[in-house]
């Protein structure tokens, strides 16, 4: 994904001479054939991630288009009070994307876990929040959050993710899309865990219930029309990201559903990171199963809820 991204930014960066591409001493190599298309939009800030946001900041201003990038924790939590008052309260036109997000360094222990990112920037007003599940979507979120009026914020994977997207897609905020049909069971599969969502739909259905798997591209704005119509129209409702559970895909789903007085349709099943933190070091698969993010996990729990159990 994150190759993905900095082909994309070489792209924009030729058809746009506003787009201006700042980092925090990550990939210096990996943008390589960006600094060649485009030497003087290119900044690497150091280890200074709250002066990139504020530097982005004064470039929106100026006109130019930043996108700010770096490993998703230090591009949220390290420099929030920039993001909050410089991009937030003034609606900088700013794109900030976080690599290596929710367990994608998991190897690498707590300091580099990122399943809070959907959290923070959700408490701050305004700022469009996408979350894309494959090479193929970064693409199309990062042209979207580009030609879109408000600031955004893009949560990406690492590396080797499966593709799932035969094309780039047309990515429209607050637009979800059906990957798989189903009747009884609806899951809402947000950023990378749509792999695991279509894996575990094929094992319900291989006990005997049809699942349909939604790819959820945006966190902020929801798709509120599709998510009326989903929770009118299937027993159960399940977010599936890899996030924690607090203020996360899944939080946001049960405001709405409360907001919007659906309590009466589809129950919802949350599916994300316990409320704690990851001690237990290993690759990413193992501590998604830890969590319960695997597809069995995932179709387990279903079936229990389905079942009254869960």
């Amino acid at each position: 994904m994150r190759n993905a991204f900095a082909q994309c930014m070489t792209e924009v960066a030729g058809e746009d001479g506003k787009v201006f591409l700042l980092m925090a001493d990550i990939g210096n190599r990996l943008f390589n054939n960006y600094r060649d298309a485009a030497p003087d939009r290119f900044l690497n800030c150091g280890i200074a991630e709250a002066n990139m946001i504020s530097m982005a900041c004064g470039l929106a201003a100026g006109g130019f288009k930043p996108v700010c990038y770096t490993i998703a924790p230090f591009v949220t939590a390290r420099c929030y009070e920039q993001i909050r008052v410089d991009v937030g309260y003034h609606e900088s036109k700013v794109v900030i994307v976080g690599t290596g997000s929710g367990l994608s360094y998991a190897s690498l222990g707590a300091t580099h876990h990122g399943f809070d990112d959907l959290a923070l920037m959700r408490a701050i007003p305004g700022i469009d929040i996408y979350a894309p599940c494959d090479a193929n979507d970064v693409r199309g979120c990062l042209r979207a959050a580009l030609a879109g009026p408000r600031p955004a914020y893009i949560r990406i994977g690492k590396k080797r993710e499966p593709e799932m997207l035969p094309e780039v897609p047309a990515v429209d905020a607050g637009s979800y899309v059906e990957v798989r049909p189903g009747d009884d069971v609806c899951l809402l599969s947000c950023g990378t865990m749509l792999p695991n969502c279509l894996a575990a739909a094929e094992k319900l259905e291989a006990a005997g219930v049809s699942a349909a798997v939604v790819r959820c591209p945006t966190v902020r704005p929801l798709d509120a029309a599709f998510l009326r119509e989903a929770f009118s129209n299937y027993r159960l409702v399940a977010t599936v990201e890899e996030h924690s559970l607090v203020g996360g895909f899944g939080s946001a789903v049960a405001e709405f559903v409360i907001d919007e007085g659906l309590r009466d349709g589809a129950g919802l099943l949350r599916c994300g990171i316990p409320d704690e933190f990851i001690h237990r070091i290993g690759s990413q698969d193992f501590v998604r199963k830890e969590c319960g993010l695997d597809a069995d996990s995932i179709a387990a729990r279903i079936k229990e809820r389905l079942e009254g159990r869960g």
